[in-house]
């Protein structure tokens, strides 16, 4: 996570910046004892149970359990990468980076900042060749066809590509760039069995595309004018910035507005979303020039989650929904992460009033259905945002859409098309590998043809294939337990207050406990590495060895553990207390399988009497004590 940096620079940002101010420069904090609290930014509550811990210098919030240190607060808050968030820090601090001395990480780095001023260039001589070059009046006559303000206009930095073959060649020679790096910048192309280039957009309008940073990193030009056999829109190929799978255009400027809406309005094209955007309606995104993927599902992840499909009525908008569909239904179950309680059905950062099929990509999803033959830019121009809020206000969940879609597209009074409508159906479904599910759309199948619910069953199960189930409907309760992330035992959780409240216990805890006594898998990798650290002599605080943490989970634990401090009297002896009762317990699991084989018929005599001596010395170890000094 931190080997971007060397340990040295991260501790040096790390001290410069006090998480008290950093936070406090985000949310109000009020003091509380020795820590600062405040309602979670990263989760909605009514009473805070976010701490800030001055001493330790680390966050943590018991509701939602994020914490981490200074980094993973600007990280989490801004969905920065971790090298973002550290130059963030470091640019406050006014401290200068130095990095990592890998020469060939620090090519890249220089290549990625050359192709990043290259675009940041382009766009702007594109921008004046829209704004004032007589060049620009195909584009800005259909901008202006389009109703698209100059507000709009400005804030996206559209731009018109000149209908030459070198105006591009031309500009880049002129700023002295290398042409194989523009044509790295997948602006040029090189002509076959040559060495001389020309210009990949012509005579196109031009959408610059951007980073959740606002950079522009790739672009896609629309055509204006030219016969029918030339592409409606030409995109950036993938380069070393750019890679289509991993990019939202206009994410950049909606990303605040999906977290305070919790839900995400996805849109086909750019046009689509820049409506949206200037009436008001910024929880929108749309893909880049490619179909929706699983990388897409985890970047929305980051952000909300809800979203509602809003593709254009006609059959490629509608087969880009059904596209979008498998995609997120193919997407793995590490992406499900949803809070429930004992008490309520559904738990989220935006609680919604309707529920929406809860699919493995961890995203509920709708469909909001556009009337022919409109698409959400001309529907808002038409009718209004009021009416687009309707719309979206009134999507249906994705199966709900797929049945409709399927008896609209097959004869459901005749045999084959209900037997199309059922195979299909059960297909999309089976995919959540959910039993609520697939019974419930069976009751619906069922309903919509006329016929009774056991024999869409029955037909159901002819080609059900056994599943994990990963996700349950969202009106249908469980228990909080079954979803949420094995907790440490009392035993496990209290060994991590003790190591990270008091440091000076890590010598006698290296001498004198075994991780293997920790049954929990994250407790047992945290105390394996902490003992490490103490054994090897590189503990530098509680924040490096948080930076070295293999996953969000560990972190989360550990601010958990050392944020809520509380006065502990012979801290060695809690410990020594702790560690025995932890390693009781791993004997009494030893003895415990070992009577479970000794009982099994098919032990012979010979490891049934190995087991029975083993027994035996396991009582005698549980019997000694654990040394405090």
């Amino acid at each position: 996570m931190a080997g971007f940096f060397s340990p040295t620079t991260l501790e040096q940002i790390r001290a410069a910046s006090d998480i008290v101010d950093i936070i406090g420069s985000y949310v109000p904090l009020k003091k509380n004892g020795a820590n600062f609290t405040a309602l979670c930014p990263f989760h909605k509550e009514k009473s805070p149970s976010f701490n800030v811990n001055p001493h330790k210098q680390i966050f943590h919030c018991f509701g939602c359990h994020k914490g981490g240190d200074v980094f993973s607060f600007v990280k989490e808050y801004e969905n920065l990468t971790f090298p973002e968030a550290v130059k963030r820090l470091a640019d406050r601090a006014k401290i200068p980076l130095e990095f990592d001395n890998n020469p060939a990480a620090q090519e890249s780095r220089d290549i990625k900042g050359k192709l990043l001023e290259i675009h940041e260039g382009i766009t702007l001589r594109w921008q004046n060749a829209l704004a004032n070059e007589a060049g620009g009046q195909l584009a800005r006559d259909y901008l202006a066809k389009r109703g698209v303000s100059a507000e709009a206009i400005k804030l996206f930095r559209l731009g018109a590509a000149p209908e030459l073959w070198d105006d591009t060649v031309n500009w880049t020679k002129s700023k002295g760039y290398d042409q194989e790096l523009v044509e790295k910048a997948g602006l040029i192309i090189k002509k076959e069995g040559g060495d001389r280039f020309y210009d990949r957009f012509r005579g196109r309008l031009m959408f610059p595309i951007c980073d959740e940073q606002g950079r522009v990193i790739g672009f896609s030009g629309r055509v204006l004018s030219g016969d029918e056999k030339t592409a409606k829109y030409v995109n950036s190929p993938e380069t070393p910035i750019f890679t289509k799978s991993k990019v939202f255009f206009g994410l950049d400027k909606s990303k605040r507005a999906l977290l305070d809406a919790g839900f995400a309005i996805i849109c086909e094209g750019q046009l689509d979303l820049i409506a949206c955007f200037m009436a008001g309606v910024q929880n929108v995104v749309a893909p880049q020039g490619t179909a929706f993927t699983d990388q897409h599902a985890r970047i929305l992840k980051r952000y909300v989650e809800r979203i509602v499909l809003c593709f254009d009525s006609d059959n490629a908008g509608q087969s880009a929904t059904m596209r979008s569909l498998d995609t997120l239904l193919t997407s793995g179950p590490d992406l499900f992460v949803q809070v429930r309680d004992k008490k309520s059905s559904y738990v989220g950062r935006h609680s919604q009033k309707t529920i929406y099929d809860l699919l493995p990509s961890g995203l509920s999803i709708s469909v909001a259905i556009i009337p022919a033959p409109h698409d959400p830019d001309s529907y808002i121009r038409e009718f209004g945002v009021d009416a687009f809020h309707a719309l979206v206000s009134s999507a249906l969940g994705f199966f709900d859409f797929l049945l409709e879609r399927l008896c609209k597209t097959n004869d459901a009074t005749s045999d084959l098309g209900r037997r199309k409508i059922v195979e299909a159906m059960h297909e999309a479904v089976q995919k959540t590998g959910n039993a609520v599910l697939l019974d419930k759309y069976a009751q619906k199948t069922a309903g919509r043809l006329g016929v009774s619910a056991d024999a869409v069953r029955v037909e159901f199960k002819k080609t059900s294939r056994a599943q994990p189930v990963v996700a349950d409907e969202a009106d249908v309760e469980v228990p909080f337990d079954s979803l949420e992330v094995e907790r440490p035992s009392a035993h496990e959780f209290w060994l991590l207050k003790l190591l990270f409240l008091h440091e000076e216990l890590a010598g006698w805890a290296a001498a004198n406990l075994d991780p293997n006594w920790i049954q929990n898998a994250s407790a047992r990798q945290i105390v394996t590495a902490r003992l490490a650290v103490e054994e090897h002599q590189t503990w530098t605080s509680l924040g490096g060895f948080l930076d070295e943490c293999e996953s969000a989970e560990q972190r989360n634990l550990i601010t958990e553990a050392a944020t809520e401090e509380r006065p502990i009297k012979d801290q060695a002896v809690q410990l020594a207390d702790v560690a025995l009762k932890l390693r009781n317990l791993f004997i009494d699991r030893q003895m415990l399988a070992a009577a479970q084989q000794i009982n099994h018929p098919e032990t012979d005599d010979v490891t049934r009497d190995n087991l029975l001596r083993q027994q035996q010395e396991l009582r005698v170890l549980k019997r000694q004590p654990l040394a405090l000094g």
